[in-house]
């Protein structure tokens, strides 16, 4: 053999080799794969955006090449790139934008900030403040009519929360309503009144009523643009690294388009697309089919326009959630009614062909379901649907779900229906539903290892809907504080858990962050879990998430953040 033909030999055969090397090895660490074994491993290789070998490390050292870049984790333990189920981060993103918005836990706080704003705002400029929830101020009550005039007697108050509102007399007036106003438009609510039939200022599930001119700034898309990428940093700043935008409208995937074009998004989404189900039912199919046929449908693991969604129930904070017993006589909830169950925003048959038309269209369908009368509506409608067709595959979706059955549990897991929960809801809310409801009425409350138990695949999210960070938004956002809460079921405020026996394990915990959110999402085989050939989405923290002392679970600290096998946070 010529030397020339023995060395193209020897190319040709040591080529593939090199050729297929790692482009970064993480070695001593205790990595969690989170997989079906849930394997504890020592090293894992990256190639691309890809994982090429996960285990041990004299097994995965074999994938290094000249140019590999080896990392001694120095034994930090390691968890897939966690996902967030739900989220409203291109609207959060903006909450901030005009000025910075205090904590508040008291009517004190509330009535300082809006003084505050009055101070600086012109005369008969509106002051909105939003999603500062009632049931979550230690007053526990609205702000009253004359409480918003006192504090700002020249401009107009609208303090809201989810569909209901305090507002003042100004307010009422630039709105029209007076007390000879009546709801005329065909959809729900309420107006509180007094003796006299005079409005009191507190709207109920009707807050589309008042006529709001803001006088804030108006952000530029590049503004839009710039302070979405600055919540995503924050995402990656915890972990996250998929997330699930769970009622996005046209202007929102334009956002994250632009990013995705510009190599910008740091963070995968999975869109739920936004449907007013109030319109008429082929307007409803109308929007839709603009998902389905829409170019953002095709698979994209960075953005995906994959499900539709839409609201059933009020909320179980603004006391409208649709529930199958009476809330009861309730003075926080301004309830007075003892047959009063809740707001039902979608009747039985309107419901079952949104949610067929959706599923037939290759949409996952969720709505909106906080109270058990909900969750039961829901699981009825994908029943029916079942009927014509398997739903399973098409991944039957129900949002919130608090509230549900040990029945509904049952009829989940024979249909395939898989939850999107937030455990941050227990721990913010739990003390107030224990009063309101008892104890008994809430042993299905949030039920994770009832869930577990019976194989619902249930995520857990946040509902993120204000501010930038992740304990001080509002709903926090922090995956560490969702595990701890499942894994104590400890209210705020209170020394007792909420039925502890449905208290979970951290590998469960884990999971609802990870590769059980990665199956909402239809995408398990490409995320959720470290395995070989899955997208390499991990974060390295703090310590190890498995074995310090649980009250420490919900203070971990992530150090780096990885989407992809790309560097996309490293703490400071």
């Amino acid at each position: 053999m010529s030397l020339r033909i023995l060395m193209v030999a020897v190319f040709i055969s040591t080529a593939p080799a090199y050729a297929q090397e790692a482009g970064v090895i993480l070695y001593h660490g205790k990595i969690v794969t989170a997989d079906q074994q849930f394997r504890v491993v020592d090293s894992i290789a990256i190639r691309g955006e890809r994982i090429v070998g996960i285990g041990a490390r004299e097994e995965v050292a074999r994938l290094a090449g000249p140019s590999t870049r080896k990392i001694d984790l120095r034994g930090k333990t390691v968890l897939p790139g966690l996902i967030d189920s739900h989220v409203h981060a291109a609207d959060a993103a903006m909450y901030e934008f005009d000025h910075p918005v205090p904590e508040m836990e008291t009517i004190a706080d509330v009535l300082w900030y809006i003084k505050s704003r009055a101070a600086v705002a012109k005369e008969g400029e509106w002051i909105a403040l939003t999603q500062v929830f009632v049931t979550r101020l230690r007053d526990q009550r609205f702000p009253t009519r004359a409480e918003l005039d006192a504090a700002a007697p020249r401009n107009p108050v609208y303090f809201g929360t989810g569909p209901d509102a305090s507002v003042n007399s100004l307010a009422l007036k630039l709105s029209g309503i007076d007390k000879n106003f009546e709801i005329a438009d065909g959809k729900p609510g309420r107006i509180e009144r007094d003796p006299n039939g005079e409005p009191t200022g507190i709207l109920r599930s009707c807050s589309r009523l008042i006529k709001i001119h803001s006088g804030d700034k108006t952000p530029t898309d590049e503004d839009r643009l710039r302070r979405l990428k600055m919540l995503l940093t924050d995402y990656n700043s915890v972990g996250i690294t998929s997330l699930s935008e769970r009622d996005l409208g046209d202007q929102g995937i334009e956002l994250y388009r632009r990013l995705r074009e510009k190599g910008e998004l740091t963070c995968r989404v999975y869109v739920m697309y936004s449907v007013d189900a109030q319109m008429p039912l082929d307007q409803v199919k109308q929007r839709i089919l603009s998902a389905a046929r829409g170019p953002l449908h095709r698979y994209d693991n960075m953005l995906w326009v994959r499900g539709i969604k839409t609201y059933l129930d009020g909320g179980m904070l603004t006391g409208s959630a649709y529930m199958l017993e009476p809330w009861g006589l309730s003075q926080v909830y301004s309830i007075d009614d003892p047959n009063y169950r809740g707001m039902r925003y979608i009747e039985p048959d309107k419901l079952y062909k949104i949610a067929r038309f959706a599923l037939q269209n290759e949409l996952q369908f969720t709505a909106h379901s906080v109270g058990d009368g909900a969750v039961q509506a829901m699981v009825d409608a994908y029943s029916e649907v079942n009927k014509e067709f398997p739903v399973r595959p098409a991944r039957p979706c129900i949002t919130h779900a608090n509230f549900m059955t040990a029945a509904a549990i049952q009829k989940m897991k024979a249909l395939g229906i898989v939850l999107d929960l937030q455990p941050a809801w227990l721990w913010l809310d739990g003390a107030t539903l224990r009063k309101q409801f008892g104890n008994q009425r809430l042993a299905y409350f949030q039920p994770y290892k009832s869930l577990f138990d019976n194989g619902v695949i249930v995520g857990g999210g946040s509902d993120h809907m204000q501010k930038i960070g992740s304990l001080r938004s509002i709903n926090p956002y922090n995956p560490f504080l969702g595990m701890w809460i499942t894994l104590t079921r400890q209210p705020r405020w209170t020394d007792q858990p909420l039925h502890p026996e449905q208290r979970i394990s951290r590998e469960q915990a884990i999971r609802l962050y990870t590769l059980n959110n990665a199956y909402l999402t239809f995408e398990e085989k490409e995320k959720g879990s470290l395995e070989k050939g899955k997208l390499a989405d991990l974060i390295v923290l703090d310590r190890d998430i498995l074995t310090c002392p649980v009250d420490e679970v919900r203070s971990v600290q992530v150090e780096q953040t990885y989407l992809g096998g790309k560097l996309v946070y490293t703490r400071r």
